[in-house]
């Protein structure tokens, strides 16, 4: 699966607005809560980390996806994964 890919299957299930947050950095400047809506995306894998690393509000460094390790939480890979698995279970039942 690749990036375009997972972005349209984002768009398709609603995650394309908070993926365009974090893309840009603006989530980590919002309340709380949205940060860590987030952040429970990029654990699941729904989501992933920008192409280029960012400072919150309290300046703490948020990384790349290419400076975390790959399948951990906001790589690529981690991404790659989710969507297969969704993909994979909606394909079982068409």
């Amino acid at each position: 699966m690749n990036y375009h890919k997972i972005r349209k299957l984002q768009k398709e299930n609603g995650f394309d607005n908070i993926q365009r947050l974090i893309d840009n950095g603006s989530v980590w400047h919002l309340e709380g809560r949205m940060g860590r809506h987030a952040m429970g995306l990029l654990q699941s894998g729904a989501c992933m980390l920008s192409k280029q690393s960012h400072k919150d509000t309290y300046n703490n460094y948020i990384p790349s996806r290419d400076e975390v390790k790959p399948g951990s939480m906001g790589s690529y890979k981690n991404s790659v994964k989710y969507w297969e698995s969704i993909h994979d279970y909606d394909a079982m039942y068409i």
